[in-house]
């Protein structure tokens, strides 16, 4: 047997596996509290802040907004430019590292639903509106098995507030009734057919639930979210138990060829066999897959 308790992941083509003597868990230390707070004065909360505001500019022009805004923070300019590109590449490959995270747990669930929820200001002001649904969503997790990964959103033009994300409800676990309304779709300029849940709709206003039946159909909505976190630097929010990886044996006859930098990975055949603690669960399936235990 090659690897015991590997971590395993499906990167959209193979599955990969990652021996864990391949990749020891670096011991984290402990920072004092008065350590991990920032001044809102300190350099590095002045970037933060300034990087924030920078995201609805055009890519030319955000560098030039963050150095106007740490001007006079540090002793010379070369001082200043390294502290920003440092800190713009620090972003960019938390942004990377972020993408990757997401894009493995989103191969590793079941998705049937890309809804929107839009602010109304009929029935909530913005922060209602926001907690009133993390609230609801928390509970259909709690209580009947959904799952999410969504991102909060504003409009171009009117800069409406909105919830998109991709949902695994199970089956029967659908609160209120999806009922198909028909409406004029301002950004289409035409009449479009869509599903509102009708408890949302009471509770809420406006919603859509869309439901995804193709692998492409769940892409093309990750790629959706994708592009808003990355034009307003928005958090992805995630609800329910969604891990990354799941565990198995690798058997020597699975692996293709070591993949990765050094070669600490290993691209497996796509029906490998999964074992757990010493006992063959199966050839890698959907149904095998999730009898197999799962980890960060």
């Amino acid at each position: 047997m090659s690897y015991q308790k590997a971590k395993v992941y499906n990167d959209g083509s193979h599955f990969i596996a990652m021996p864990p003597e391949n990749f020891p868990r670096p011991k984290r230390r402990y920072k004092p509290k008065s350590k991990r707070e920032e001044s809102p004065d300190s350099p590095k909360a002045k970037f933060e802040t300034a990087y924030s505001e920078s995201q609805s500019l055009p890519k030319r022009e955000r560098k030039k907004y963050i150095k106007e805004k740490l001007q006079g923070t540090f002793p010379n300019e070369e001082h200043e430019k390294e502290f920003i590109e440092s800190n713009i590449e620090r972003k960019k490959i938390n942004a990377a590292k972020r993408r990757v995270r997401l894009m493995r747990k989103v191969y590793l669930q079941e998705w049937n639903y890309f809804v929107t929820f839009t602010f109304s200001g009929e029935l909530h002001t913005e922060e209602t509106f926001k907690e009133k649904l993390r609230n609801t969503l928390k509970h259909m997790v709690s209580r009947k098995g959904w799952k999410y990964i969504g991102v909060w959103e504003r409009s171009p033009e009117k800069q409406r507030l909105h919830f998109h994300g991709i949902f695994y409800i199970p089956p029967n676990a659908m609160i209120g009734e999806l009922v198909e309304v028909k409406d004029y779709s301002t950004k289409s300029h035409r009449m479009q057919t869509t599903f509102q849940n009708t408890h949302f709709q009471k509770y809420f206003g406006r919603n859509d639930f869309k439901e995804l039946c193709r692998r492409e159909d769940i892409m093309q909505s990750v790629r959706y979210l994708l592009k808003y976190i990355e034009k307003s630097n928005e958090r992805l929010v995630y609800g329910g138990k969604l891990p990354t990886y799941f565990v198995s044996d690798i058997l020597d006859d699975d692996i293709i060829c070591p993949y990765g930098v050094d070669d600490r990975k290993a691209i497996l055949f796509d029906n490998f066999t999964c074992i757990d603690e010493g006992c063959i669960v199966g050839q890698a399936s959907e149904e095998v897959i999730k009898q197999m235990p799962k980890c960060n």
